[in-house]
């Protein structure tokens, strides 16, 4: 059996709907609830005992790990959803990270999914890690009402993925045990953003990072995300999500969807 987390969320949801395996639906709370046939469980991920039960009460052995909501102390929320697994009896972890996780990386958020894979790793158990860039139909979103997209980027480029193409490869995963391997998932091509914003009709204005922080500041975002938000835009600059592979198409059997297939769309 699979426990699929983040099922009310665009990937979790994809591989709920796309998984032929028996499985299990976790999301953290009734209001998030799909609309669905399938078993639902209810955990936090901070919850232990609750994430446990859940775990449990699912008799599963495999567990498909999306990350928790972005937070101050997303590590020790991913420590317990963990600790709740082997505490419950999994066997598998299949854990969504991303694309160049290092200690050292530049996306802040980055260094959290390292961390978590290390966690993962010292439990004993099985695991796959699926290392996604970031999302492709984010591309658009990062513009402002203006169609302006804002940041510290420069003139890197970065191999964006699409959601139903993570699926497509968790999906594989998940009924086809790759124990011990570690996937990275990426679009077709690498792009800057100013062919990004020139594919999808958008203006691209570069900025300092000193700019990027003082142009987020009216947000009143907690300090952790808006830290988050421009090294992601570093990360772009200094040519960490640039890297383009073969592992969607390896594990899904088609070729991922471009940044055109999705303005086409």
């Amino acid at each position: 059996m699979i426990v699929v987390t983040g099922a009310s969320g665009q990937v979790g949801g994809r591989v709920a709907a796309l998984l032929k395996a028996p499985h299990v639906l976790l999301v953290r709370e009734p209001s998030k609830a799909p609309e669905t046939q399938k078993p639902v469980k209810f955990a936090e991920y901070a919850n232990k005992s609750g994430m446990t039960a859940a775990l449990r009460e699912a008799e599963a052995d495999t567990l498909f790990l999306v990350s928790g909501r972005e937070d101050a102390n997303r590590r020790k929320t991913h420590e317990t959803a963990v600790d709740a697994a082997v505490q419950a009896g999994i066997q598998r972890i299949v854990y969504l990270s991303f694309a160049g996780a290092a200690p050292d990386c530049t996306f802040t958020f980055g260094r959290d999914h390292w961390y978590t894979e290390q966690y993962i790793r010292a439990t004993g158990l099985q695991f796959t890690f699926l290392r996604d860039n970031m999302y492709l139909e984010m591309i658009p979103r990062l513009a402002d009402e203006q169609g302006v997209i804002k940041g510290p980027g420069g003139d890197g480029r970065l191999a964006a993925v699409s959601y139903d193409d993570i699926a497509a490869a968790a999906v594989n995963v998940l009924e086809n045990p790759r124990d011990g391997e570690t996937f990275t998932l990426t679009g077709p091509e690498a792009f800057s953003l100013h062919e990004a914003a020139g594919i999808l009709g958008l203006t691209y204005v570069p900025e300092t990072v000193d700019e990027a922080y003082a142009s987020r500041a009216h947000y009143g975002a907690p300090a952790f995300e808006v830290a988050g938000w421009v090294t992601s835009y570093e990360a772009i600059a200094n040519g960490e999500l640039e890297e383009v592979t073969d592992h969607v198409e390896r594990l899904t059997g088609h070729k991922p969807r471009s940044l055109r297939e999705l303005r086409g769309a």
